[in-house]
């Protein structure tokens, strides 16, 4: 049996003392295991009830990162996490392996190979696993147990250190670093997390740990598709308010007539069709957290009541002369240009003011690097689940195009574009375990935006002649027009309004009068 070498002990603990944060921490340690054990692949996970997180990988590919690992479909991890000490399975196991096809030294399915894992306690509790991979069989054959319990011991050690500093970080600096416990949390809970590497997201991610631990105000901006809404989920998960509600209201679905009665409620006959005394969203929100997405929409008159209620936290249901008091954190989102807003005296200077005591912009996907390729890794595992697929891989040339792409829908669109591609993988590909998502697949559009006109609402050429009387050509000049503003917003009625510097509301029924409707092509009726 081969013995740890008490030497190369020494130097990992010297080596991982000099670590200066937790990345650093973590690479270290792997760069360690692969002095001591001849490997092609180890891989750091923690656990948090039932998903591992990748935190550093050696040899597996970038997407890996982006993935998380339910222990119920994965039955080696699983195995790996029932283990009170190191696991080396038989180079002949049948269970499915999590990085088949995943390895950067073998392309396609994995041979017969060696894998083992160490589970990692702290206390007698279960905090991740390190998995090591050899693509020779029966590489770990000889390694003797006490070598591998202490390589566990070291990593135990590692992870939770990186831990604990997480948390006196969080203490001193109120929350400059999210603990992992609660990032899992609120992946778990509200079914996303903040994925991404990139500086841009790094600056973000401080941001938002910086303002969480506070119960200022805050205003999210950001493109159409950049994750608006889960930057405002993480914010209140990371906030003393986390165990209070968080509740959304979309202001851009709300009618001008009931957007009062919406925020703050109202009693039993306050208008027609108020058949019952109801709360408003500040009610259901007090105590916690209140997101108002398209907050550029709404209009003065509500804003007005709006910045009451952020100034002195007095409410005012519609039919009721008394005020109720509320405690609520506002938090905001808007993919409008606010400042302009208030130049054009669309949105009161006051209340932008107020709403952006903390501002946040979300940056876009194509501005995030090599994020994409983690985000895609995060899509592909989850369209596995969905597909019945044990294992979704990109090819090479697919994670060329994904990052050669400009991404003007943002993450939401690359979360369609692998959806799509995976099932067009599936669809032509044969029985094997392992489905590679090829480029051709992809079928990313060209640069140019994409038109939201049928070639039968496409903008007719102006009129040569008297052929329609002064009604009838207003109407075909006002349909011209709201359908060319609609095709320059891709659709959108907000922004399409925004551009005719007309009420959305008045413009719909303008449209509807004129019978044009958007669905996913702006059609006659």
């Amino acid at each position: 049996m081969q013995d740890f070498d008490s030497t190369l002990l020494l130097e990992i603990a010297l080596d991982l003392a000099n670590s200066i944060n937790n990345d650093d921490r973590f690479d270290r340690l792997l760069a360690s295991i692969r002095k001591a054990i001849k490997c092609d692949a180890v891989a750091l996970l923690g656990l948090h009830d039932n998903l591992l997180t990748p935190l550093a990988t050696q040899g597996l590919s970038s997407e890996v990162l982006g993935r998380r690992f339910l222990l119920d479909e994965h039955p080696r991890l699983k195995q790996l996490c029932l283990a009170t000490k190191p696991l080396i399975f038989p180079d002949n196991c049948d269970l499915p392996d999590p990085y088949d096809g995943l390895l950067l030294a073998r392309a396609g399915d994995l041979p017969v190979h060696s894998c083992m894992g160490l589970p990692l306690y702290s206390d007698q509790k279960l905090i991740g696993l390190v998995t090591i991979d050899s693509l020779q069989a029966n590489t770990f054959s000889q390694i003797s147990m006490k070598t591998l319990e202490l390589i566990a011991a070291l990593s135990s050690a590692t992870l939770k250190t990186a831990l604990e500093f997480k948390k006196l970080e969080i203490s001193a600096q109120q929350a400059l670093q999210l603990v992992q416990e609660l990032t899992q949390e609120a992946l778990l809970k509200d079914g996303g997390e903040l994925i991404g590497q990139s500086r841009s997201m790094q600056a973000l991610k401080k941001d938002i740990q910086l303002v969480a631990g506070s119960d200022y105000t805050v205003l999210i901006t950001g493109e159409t598709g950049v994750g608006k809404e889960l930057v405002a989920r993480t914010v209140h998960q990371m906030s003393p308010r986390k165990d209070k509600p968080l509740v959304h209201l979309n202001c851009a679905s709300l009618p001008e007539t009931l957007a009062e009665a919406e925020l703050f409620g109202h009693t039993k006959g306050a208008f027609t069709g108020a058949d019952k005394e109801r709360a408003g969203k500040f009610q259901l929100a007090h105590g916690g957290s209140l997101f108002l997405d398209e907050v550029g929409e709404l209009s003065l008159s509500v804003q007005s009541k709006l910045l009451r209620a952020l100034q002195s936290g007095e409410i005012q249901p519609v039919g009721k002369d008394n005020v109720d008091l509320v405690d609520v954190r506002v938090i905001a989102a808007t993919n409008r240009n606010l400042e302009e807003e208030v130049k054009h005296r669309r949105f009161r200077a006051d209340l932008y003011h107020r709403l952006s005591v903390y501002p946040i912009e979300v940056p876009p996907l194509a501005k995030r690097g090599d994020d994409v390729l983690l985000l895609a890794g995060n899509f592909l595992e989850k369209t596995s689940r969905k597909l019945g697929i044990r294992q979704l891989k990109l090819s090479a040339d697919a994670e060329l195009a994904l990052k050669a792409y400009h991404w003007p829908g943002n993450v939401r669109e690359l979360e369609h574009v692998i959806s799509r591609a995976s099932l067009k993988a599936k669809a032509n590909s044969s029985a094997s375990a392992i489905i590679s998502v090829d480029s051709n697949f992809l079928e990313l559009p060209s640069n140019q935006p994409a038109s939201f006109l049928t070639e039968e609402n496409k903008m007719p050429p102006p009129l040569s002649s008297f052929e329609q009387d002064l009604k009838m050509a207003t109407e075909t000049f006002q349909k011209q027009y709201i359908l060319h503003a609609l095709n320059q917003a891709e659709g959108n009625w907000s922004e399409a309004a925004r551009l005719l510097k007309l009420d959305r509301a008045n413009m719909i029924r303008l449209a509807k009068r004129l019978g044009i409707y958007v669905k996913k092509t702006i059609v006659k009726k």
